[in-house]
């Protein structure tokens, strides 16, 4: 029941100048003589200047002195050392907010909005009691010795987390993973938690059953005849986006690929990622460069979007290198794929506690309001513009905004009390 302090360690001189070996004696991959773009994956003339900058130029130490700006602390939970941030408000209408993040991703998606959650940033901003923690065995928390650490092992983990800390009701953002545990916080943790924000909504369809027909015959109607025309052309281009038709659907969505790998081997995979610090940069800037929103809309042409710069994306880097933890954080996909009890979660099982959705214009996943309310009670659904899969880096103004109004509701509920 412990909890100690933490503080984001710096490199052992040994690790670090292996690093800069690895990356100086770098053996990069053949490619075709003609320029694909991004076709057939991360191309050299994107990885090499992140490369040049993490040799010449990335200083861990001024990454590692913002992140030690906040409180870190540990504790054991389930036999799993979880590393957590802890950032309380002083303002007394503070609400406690759980913050969760996924693949390939860390905790450090969130190093522009802390301050701004915690103390409100506004004469009208809701303030929050900031609890940001690195999952099981991703950042700084330690990876899971047995098998089975999935979706209802993490939540049970997170929950008992806010519990600890005396949060015994809380209200809940999740993106990636942290969408998909948030969701399964929302349904089994009810009493806790008061109040779940995701950016990833996980909807299914209102399917043509006797009970939709009763309760919803347009939202079904609409669903039929999207079988028949199109999701495009019955709810607008663009308002569904799906990752197919299974987890790990290649047939139907190519950025399954990855999903496919890591919910099957990800042994295999992460001999490679754990050994080669390039590899791992292109394998998780792969992902920063797809599911982020480019103002310019000179994608092909970029290598990150403008909201997101090399720094930022190296210290994430930095954060699996240091830690070993590729490997662990690919696991989960193993442990998801083959859980019988997923899809059943993020799909069909209702949410009673109040949903706030954010919908952002590059977001990996994407369904129409009437969806999620087939299942959830959806009490917000804000639709922007701009931003992508990381919000909270990418626009982290209109971030903080939906989740203080969606705070400010709960607070006008008591949700709390």
């Amino acid at each position: 029941m412990s909890i100690h302090t933490f503080e984001i360690p710096a490199v052992p001189k040994e690790r670090w100048d292996q690093l800069r070996k690895k990356l100086a004696e770098a053996v990069y991959p053949n490619e075709l003589d003609k320029d694909v773009g991004w076709r057939y994956g991360v191309p050299s003339w994107a990885i090499k200047p992140v490369v040049k900058t993490w040799l010449d130029e990335y200083d861990w130490e001024i990454a590692r002195a913002e992140m030690n700006r906040w409180h870190h602390y540990q504790t054991t939970i389930e036999d799993i050392a979880i590393h957590f941030i802890h950032e309380p408000s002083k303002n007394p209408n503070a609400v406690p907010l759980l913050l969760l993040n996924g693949w390939p991703s860390t905790f450090y998606e969130y190093h522009k909005v802390i301050e701004a959650l915690r103390d409100g940033g506004s004469t009208d901003g809701q303030a929050f009691h900031v609890v940001i923690p690195s999952m099981p065995g991703y950042g700084f928390s330690e990876a899971p010795k047995q098998p089975g650490c999935g979706l209802a092992k993490v939540a049970q983990i997170m929950n008992e987390l806010m519990m600890r800390l005396g949060y015994s009701k809380y209200c809940l953002h999740g993106s990636d993973w942290g969408a998909v545990i948030g969701k399964y916080i929302a349904i089994r943790h009810d009493d806790n938690c008061k109040g779940f924000h995701t950016i990833m909504p996980m909807f299914v369809p209102p399917a043509p059953s006797i009970a939709n027909f009763m309760s919803r015959p347009m939202a079904v109607a609409k669903y039929c005849a999207s079988m028949l025309f199109g999701n495009d052309m019955v709810y607008g281009v663009g308002k569904v986006k799906t990752i197919g038709r299974g987890f790990a659907d290649i047939d139907n969505n190519e950025d399954a690929g990855y999903r496919a790998i890591q919910g099957t081997r990800p042994y295999t995979l992460s001999y490679a990622l754990s050994d080669s610090p390039v590899g791992l940069l292109a394998w998780i800037l792969d992902k920063f460069h797809h599911w982020t929103y480019y103002e310019s809309g000179k994608k092909d042409e970029a290598i990150l979007p403008e909201t997101i710069s090399m720094n930022e994306l190296l210290t994430h880097v930095m954060i699996y290198w240091l830690t070993g933890n590729m490997a662990s954080s690919a696991r989960l996909y193993y442990e998801v794929y083959h859980d019988p009890a997923f899809h059943v979660i993020v799909s069909t099982t209702p949410i009673r506690i109040p949903v706030a959705v954010g919908v952002f214009q590059e977001e990996i996943t994407a369904v129409p309001r009437e969806w999620a309310e087939a299942t959830a009670n959806v009490q917000q659904w804000s639709e922007f513009e701009m931003g992508g899969h990381f919000p909270a880096l990418e626009v982290s103004e209109l971030f903080i905004n939906d989740i203080q109004k969606f705070g400010r509701m709960l607070q006008s509920k008591n949700s709390f009390e």
